[in-house]
């Protein structure tokens, strides 16, 4: 009797020991999430399933052209819809984007190739937009079908509310693999 209840309370104690491992995982280190939305193709795909690494952002600053993740009006946490968007300007940058499509960060022109197509609408953004020292401005990758940074009710991200950068891609499986963020 004594060798099934210590046995009994070896597997409980393990299974314990598991479940917490598993919280604390999804809680601190990764998360699932399920892209939403034509915002981010070609990169991102409605119904790509992905890993949200939330642990890096510890560690180090968020880069320019990361993909990251955050939650849309973070001052209604139980709506729980989060984002997904590339990084485009930084902590005290200034960002603009003219009436032709192009993207300006200090006044200087931002080469970059993730954009889908020419930006047709800048909205806020047609005028110089100065970022503050804990501000990231964000742009989808389809710019003509993403509500991001140019939308008001988007807005700058603040440091605090990025959830984590996007990761790794686990479902469909044919498009398996880490995320390319450069």
């Amino acid at each position: 009797m004594k060798r099934v209840l210590r046995e009994v309370l070896s597997t409980s104690l393990y299974l314990l020991c598991v479940l917490c491992v598993i919280y604390l995982t999804i809680h601190f280190v990764g998360q699932r999430t399920q892209v939403q939305g034509s915002s981010m193709e070609p990169t991102l795909s409605t119904e790509d399933n992905l890993i949200v690494d939330k642990i890096s952002y510890r560690f180090h600053e968020p880069e320019r052209f990361d993909i990251i993740v955050f939650p849309f009006l973070p001052d209604w946490p139980e709506k729980k819809t989060y984002f997904i968007k590339r990084i485009i300007g930084l902590p005290g940058e200034t960002i603009q984007i003219d009436e032709e499509g192009n993207i300006y960060v200090n006044d200087a022109l931002l080469e970059e190739n993730y954009g889908k197509e020419t930006i047709l609408d800048p909205g806020r953004a047609i005028e110089p937009i100065k970022l503050g020292k804990d501000e990231y401005f964000v742009l989808g990758d389809n710019r003509n079908n993403s509500s991001d940074g140019r939308d008001p009710v988007v807005g700058n991200i603040k440091r605090e509310n990025i959830t984590g950068r996007a990761w790794l891609r686990i479902y469909p499986f044919h498009k398996f693999g880490f995320v390319k963020h450069r």
